[in-house]
């Protein structure tokens, strides 16, 4: 049976061509449901493909191999996790411009998807490697590289003096989020957690400028 996403895609008559970024979505929503249902080692490509209702051929046109497309699902995550500062809001004080990058961009994003990627990983990264490193750097080192551009932005301007970037953005990125064994162990209902995350933001943030501020 055809996902509903590509049923939607459907008109009467001969079937509408997809163009890449359909495809891309109807397949990272196939690989994500696969994840939720059969776990990361049950995620072959057959078996999305089949849940996307396409061809392995066709998961290969869109992605070039399994690795890349886990990666796509990482990034999604990512992308609703965060928010790209526009334009217009490069200027504003580093404090202002981190507590915009890492509010989620979708007030009703869903904690169990991630969570099955973090299991997952932690599970089979020894047998998967290629999949972990992925997860690394479409996730966390991404994160990671985002917070670092807004810090290296205030330092070009000479708003903060500070020289390893690269450090004080892992610490920045770590103080903003909780204890990831605590959250896969015993997670909180969704609205609770993003209520706690508001606060920890807040927190984290003002103890990360205000020392980054004495540093100087």
């Amino acid at each position: 049976m055809l996902p509903e996403s590509l049923n939607r895609c459907r008109g009467p008559g001969r079937p509408r061509q997809l163009d890449t970024t359909e495809r891309e979505a109807i397949i990272i929503d196939a690989a994500e449901q696969v994840i939720l249902s059969q776990g990361l080692g049950g995620a072959s490509m057959a078996a999305i493909a089949q849940e996307a209702g396409m061809s392995k051929r066709t998961l290969y046109e869109v992605f070039e191999s399994r690795a890349a497309l886990f990666a796509a699902v990482v990034r999604r995550i990512r992308n609703l996790v965060t928010r790209p500062l526009t334009e217009s809001e490069l200027d504003l004080p580093l404090a202002q411009r981190l507590r915009l990058l890492l509010t989620p961009a979708d007030d009703k994003f869903s904690d169990l998807m991630p969570l099955a990627i973090l299991r997952a990983v932690i599970a089979e990264a020894d047998r998967q490697p290629d999949l972990a490193r992925e997860f690394l750097q479409e996730g966390p080192h991404a994160l990671y590289g985002m917070i670092r551009l807004e810090i290296d932005r205030s330092v070009a301007r000479g708003e903060i003096s500070i020289s390893d970037t690269e450090s004080a953005a892992r610490l920045m990125a770590d103080m903003a989020h909780e204890n990831v064994l605590e959250h896969l162990v015993s997670p909180r209902p969704a609205c609770e957690r993003q209520q706690a995350h508001d606060r920890r933001l807040d927190l984290a943030i003002r103890v990360f400028v205000g020392g980054i501020g004495e540093a100087g």
